[in-house]
């Protein structure tokens, strides 16, 4: 709760006061930190002013209560003390104090739950100070482990669990901890990958989280060039994971990309070395060469007549392993019809439509063998397991 004292050289009411904080802060920080932004995303909540008047001055208080983070509550704070002018009147706000709730409701518990043993039992009343040192160590910053022969900061959980987080360091381990991420492990600093990380790269799935500032775009490239990395996530623009609330965490991993969509898009802005850092990955993910094995697959006859027939209708044909037809439908419903569908049901997909990623992570996990479609959009990954074929190699 932010506390602040406004002072107004004439008679205003409250609403010129509020009017005053939204209109004069409007656009002062950027789209994204607008009061009323804020307030339509549940960050800030409702603004309470009090006043009264004394002579021509009008003086009183500010609460506004906040759901941001320790850092953005004060520079939101700090924002509010720019408004100079109410009306047209010159006016004067001072935060006299900004109070964390959640540390009185703690107390409130406290005090409460001595009150309710006392009215019990008194034998069964616990020693206060015993529990606010309780209440104290269950609110202390998690200690990180020591992990490999570097003594890396890491999370008790990282040889337990298949996927490891990968962060640049010890701050970061820390606050991930705080908000119950046990996987995670830092760089530690150094100018190259530990050898540790590498290890665990070779037999985990790696989501690697950096800052999102410039250091944050060398780190992603020093780490790609070096181990396996499965996904890429990044804090908000010239933000430290270090400083992300719990939140804030959750999005940034809710929102990392596979590291090959990552390197698309960089390479779609131009920065350098992306397309060498796609190699890399390739060579380290163990992806083969494009490889064709149309010559294992006999395709009868009467699929080719229909594959004929097939164009411009923008359907799709599902074969089982015998090519019994299984399944006709429109191309837009073939993703979803085949995560419906059990593992081995269907064999080929015959369709005029695009082959997209999607559709072959999506075939893939079905254990199809056979996708022949219109033509092949742009993809990242292409499983020897499973043949693409397109119209016009079909008929060649």
């Amino acid at each position: 709760m932010i506390r602040a004292r406004v002072v107004v050289d004439g008679v205003v009411e409250k609403h010129d006061i509020i009017g005053a904080l939204f209109g004069q802060t409007e656009g002062l920080l950027g789209s994204e930190f607008d009061l009323r932004i804020l307030q339509d995303k549940g960050r800030v909540g409702r603004i309470i002013v009090n006043t009264k008047t004394q002579g021509s001055k009008t003086t009183g208080e500010i609460l506004i209560p906040s759901n941001l983070d320790r850092i953005e509550t004060a520079l939101l704070a700090a924002m509010i003390e720019t408004v100079d002018r109410v009306g047209p009147y010159d006016a004067e706000v001072k935060v006299q104090d900004i109070q964390d709730l959640r540390l009185e409701k703690i107390k409130m518990i406290v005090e409460r739950t001595v009150e309710i043993l006392r009215v019990w039992g008194k034998e069964k009343t616990p020693d206060l100070k015993e529990v606010i040192k309780s209440i104290q160590e269950y609110l202390k910053a998690p200690e990180p482990v020591s992990y490999g022969p570097e003594g890396l900061p890491a999370g008790p959980d990282v040889e337990k669990n298949d996927v490891v987080i990968v962060v640049e360091g010890r701050a970061d381990v820390i606050n991930l901890l705080r908000y119950g991420y046990t996987n995670v492990i830092a760089l530690g600093g150094a100018r190259r990958v530990p050898e540790t990380i590498k290890n665990l790269a070779s037999r985990k799935k790696i989501i690697l989280l950096v800052d999102g500032d410039h250091g944050g775009d060398l780190i992603i490239k020093e780490v790609l060039r070096t181990i396996k990395v499965d996904y890429v996530a990044r804090a908000p623009p010239d933000r430290e994971v270090e400083d992300l609330a719990g939140k804030e965490l959750e999005e940034a991993l809710n929102n990392a990309k596979p590291v090959f969509e990552y390197l698309e898009e960089a390479l779609k802005t131009g920065e350098k070395d992306v397309q060498e850092l796609i190699q890399v990955q390739k060579k380290l993910h163990k992806i083969p060469e494009e490889v064709r094995e149309a010559e294992t697959i006999q395709i009868p006859s009467s699929v080719l007549t229909t594959a004929k027939g097939l164009q411009g209708t923008l359907e799709s044909i599902l074969y089982s392993q015998d090519w019994s037809e299984v399944k006709k439908i429109p191309v837009r419903d073939l993703v979803n019809e085949l995560e419906s569908i059990e593992p081995g049901r269907v064999y080929a997909v015959l369709m005029d439509g695009i082959v997209t990623q999607r559709l072959i992570d999506t075939a893939l996990g079905k254990n199809v063998k056979l996708l022949i479609a219109a033509r092949i959009g742009k993809i990242q990954v292409k499983p020897p397991e499973l043949t693409i074929l397109t119209y016009n190699e079909l008929f060649t």
